[in-house]
């Protein structure tokens, strides 16, 4: 079992970065849409009908790789195959260097309007006011958070748990970036699919800074700033997972991030993270280059835990 659940993330990581997302009939966009469905139906400014959404959705997502799971056992080559196309679905690493990359050739380019129009790909900040060095902060934080969220985590819960972890996890990070805010609406209702994502990201956050303090000579940084900055600015931050990788960026790129953040529903002061230069077009190409780097080390991590799993 462990070699094919092994195999099938190694195939599922070659598939996201060779196709990138599956452009037509997506798993995740039929789960959103089936997500506001069900929120239309349930929501109410309650903790209990916000828990009681979550555990539908992601409750009957697991149920589903569950079946699966127990169906592709009987066979390594199935387990291989639904491992692999289950990896290819859930990750996001393709997309997002794509965006970043695309970020970063924009503001080297001078064009704000682009970039501005760009960043709602990569977070829910209000762009509107930002300028190049608020653009760059906000990509380079962006891509350091997704990196844990979109390709170490999945990454995690599937060696682990195989076709279960992956799709639950996506499940739960997918109510979180749709009800998880700190807005009047979704306050009490986000709750639960808040505290989940939050939950379930802790192991594999500070894998991903883990991971980050070692890629970052691969990409001309320092791993000792990294860890430096690890250590010291992550628990500071108002996430308990974000600031762990944001920490690790930030230190292994020699920059600051952090300070003053603008959203929809309201502005936050975050503290400051790092004690370098404020991030440029140049340190968002680097972020990618990181975030690349990242996701193939947890690539690695999850094939050698999945193998030797039983």
């Amino acid at each position: 079992m462990g070699a094919g659940r092994a195999l099938g993330l190694l195939l599922g990581v070659a598939a996201d970065a060779v196709f990138g997302d599956p452009r037509r009939f997506h798993p995740v966009a039929a789960f959103g849409s089936t997500a506001s469905a069900l929120e239309k139906r349930l929501y109410a400014d309650s903790q209990a009908a916000g828990v009681a959404y979550t555990a539908a959705l992601v409750g009957g997502t697991v149920a589903a790789g569950v079946a699966v799971e127990r169906l592709a056992r009987r066979h390594w080559v199935l387990q291989t195959l639904t491992t692999a196309v289950a990896t290819w679905t859930v990750l996001g690493g393709s997309s997002l260097a794509g965006e970043g990359t695309s970020m970063g050739r924009e503001l080297a380019d001078g064009d704000l309007e682009a970039a501005r129009a760009r960043l709602p790909h990569l977070c829910g900040r209000d762009a509107s006011r930002l300028d190049t060095l608020g653009l760059a902060r906000a990509t380079v934080e962006s891509v350091a958070e997704n990196t844990s969220d979109a390709v170490v985590a999945p990454l995690f819960w599937g060696a682990v748990f195989g076709v279960p972890g992956l799709v639950g996890y996506r499940a739960a990070n997918t109510l979180d970036a749709m009800v998880g805010h700190k807005s009047p609406r979704y306050l009490r209702f986000g709750w639960a699919s808040a505290r989940l994502d939050d939950l379930l990201n802790l192991l594999p956050s500070r894998l991903a800074a883990v991971l980050t303090v070692g890629g970052a000579p691969v990409v001309g940084g320092s791993a000792s700033a990294a860890l430096e900055t690890w250590r010291r600015d992550a628990s500071a931050h108002p996430s308990p997972n974000a600031g762990q990788v944001e920490a690790a960026f930030a230190g292994a790129l020699e920059i600051r991030l952090g300070g003053r953040t603008v959203y929809s529903h309201g502005v936050e002061e975050r503290p400051v993270l790092g004690h370098g230069r404020n991030p440029d077009s140049g340190h968002v190409t680097r972020a990618v280059e990181l975030s690349r780097v990242v996701g193939f080390g947890a690539a690695f991590v999850s094939a050698v835990v999945a193998f030797f799993r039983k």
